[in-house]
């Protein structure tokens, strides 16, 4: 199955001619290869799931994190979320305890974000494709350019959005961003090595206020445990 493909309908008008361009021939080439030689993560049908997931016209937050997680069986293409029945990893159990201090929300049993993704919150990971077991792999390859034009269409649209920048790496991504008719929330990123200055910084009334103050209904951050669970 090609690329174009795989790409979710409404990003293709403003992604499509990306897929045309040198790098991502190379990027795709890339990461065949390394498919080829052992594990990749997400599976290539998840690829581009924060896409399908939040369509074009209905972002209102866009969320960046690095890149996928690489354990087995942990990303899914949404960034910070993993797979239903999967340990919730250490930045974003951070990430419910600020929640719960800030919202009263209940930490959820799961790390499953797609209710957020649907409220049209985008889970965007800058690279979107790890070599399993090995942070940062396919850094450096292709992706990031991809995935500013992913932020330059949201940063193009005629509605204004809220975009999350937690951590040095996602600020680096603020000249892309007319911060003067969008929303930017900053923040310390919520991995435990930057944690006590991630807590207390209440970015989800930040986001929020933002969002109403855009004319859009607030993100309803609770996310709902698992039927059944017995973990």
């Amino acid at each position: 199955m090609t690329d174009i493909a795989l790409l979710p309908e409404s990003w293709r008008g403003v992604l499509g001619e990306e897929l045309d361009k040198p790098y991502f021939k190379e990027l795709t080439e890339f990461v065949e290869e390394e498919r080829a030689n052992g594990p990749v993560y997400p599976p290539r049908e998840q690829v581009f799931a924060a896409l399908e997931a939040t369509p074009y016209e209905d972002v209102k937050v866009l969320v960046l994190g690095q890149d996928p997680y690489h354990g087995e069986g942990q990303g899914h293409g949404l960034c910070f979320s993993v797979r239903p029945g999967v340990k919730t990893p250490p930045s974003l159990r951070n990430i419910y305890k600020e929640m719960q201090a800030e919202l009263g929300t209940p930490v959820p049993d799961n790390g499953y974000l797609m209710p957020w993704a649907r409220q049209g919150v985008l889970l965007l990971n800058a690279v979107l494709t790890v070599r399993a077991g090995e942070a940062n792999s396919h850094k450096g390859k292709g992706w990031e350019k991809f995935t500013d034009a992913v932020i330059r269409a949201v940063a193009s649209r005629p509605d204004p959005a809220v975009f999350v920048l937690w951590g040095n790496y996602a600020q680096k991504k603020l000249p892309l961003i007319d911060a003067e008719r969008h929303a930017v929330v900053k923040g310390a990123h919520p991995s435990p090595l930057s944690a006590k200055k991630f807590f207390g910084s209440a970015p989800f009334t930040q986001i929020n206020e933002a969002v109403a103050a855009q004319g859009h209904t607030a993100i309803d951050w609770r996310v709902p445990d698992l039927a059944e669970s017995t973990s």
